[in-house]
């Protein structure tokens, strides 16, 4: 468990995305709604819609609005057929970008996306033409402030996972303001879950900022303030669009 955490370089653009435009509630409800189509309208019995309803009570989703999402999807109200799309391209320098996208209408949704990766000197790759440069993983983060150092929540998390041998909590890093653990995805579940608890019973009250399965660069490109304008500015332009979900890269 050792390494150092990008994670806020990575999600700062996302962030002012999406506090800037307001749409973090809709496209929440898509993931819903996916999450509804492939396990059921229970959050008991569905993980995976009992994970997205996790991260939309992290962003302040009001209860009513979680309720109307799943009842959208489960037929009780008219709403639309969501596909997941990935789209994998380079920005400029090299740096490495993929990106989720659940939409309606895939042609649409390639223009768009294609459009934004040519305005801003980029181009659109083929499919695994950058994820190999990524692992997928579960990612939960918790405010540090409840931890008396990175060693304290290592220690705790290897202790959890020795209890938990199904966790496999690969590393937790510390990151600004915040810790940032990383799991494998099939743990993922099971660690949003229980490892607050097994911290509350430590009698640690943590605060989960985000969580949710990522995509996480195997290596980073460190760029200088001009390269990390463009690039800024193309992670904006995906994350304007409203059928992208998510924008990862690996340039910090």
């Amino acid at each position: 468990m050792s390494g150092h955490s990008k994670w806020h370089n990575i999600q700062n653009t996302k962030a002012k995305a999406d506090a800037a435009r307001g749409q973090i509630f809709t496209k929440i409800g898509r993931e819903i709604a996916v999450a509804v189509k492939s396990g059921g309208p229970d959050p008991n019995t569905n993980s995976k819609l009992y994970d997205v309803v996790q991260k939309a009570k992290q962003a302040n989703m009001p209860n009513d609005n979680i309720m109307r999402s799943i009842k959208k999807a489960s037929g009780e109200l008219g709403g639309a057929d969501y596909t997941e799309m990935l789209y994998e391209g380079y920005g400029t320098s090299g740096v490495a970008f993929v990106v989720e996208c659940l939409t309606d209408n895939k042609n649409r949704t390639a223009g768009d996306v294609r459009h934004a990766f040519d305005k801003c000197g980029g181009a659109l790759g083929t499919s695994g033409s950058v994820t190999f440069m990524f692992d997928r993983k579960g990612v939960v983060v918790f405010e540090k402030s409840v931890f008396s150092s990175v060693d304290e929540a290592l220690d705790l998390a290897l202790e959890f996972s020795m209890e938990n041998p199904d966790a496999e909590i690969d590393d937790i890093a510390e990151d600004g303001d915040v810790y940032v653990l990383y799991c494998a995805t099939g743990a993922y579940h099971k660690v949003l879950t229980d490892f607050d608890k097994f911290l509350q019973g430590k009698g640690k009250t943590v605060s989960i900022v985000e969580s949710g399965i990522q995509y996480v660069p195997n290596n980073y490109i460190e760029l200088n303030d001009e390269q990390r304008v463009k690039i800024e500015r193309l992670a904006d332009m995906l994350n304007d669009l409203d059928d992208v979900q998510n924008v990862y890269h690996n340039g910090i």
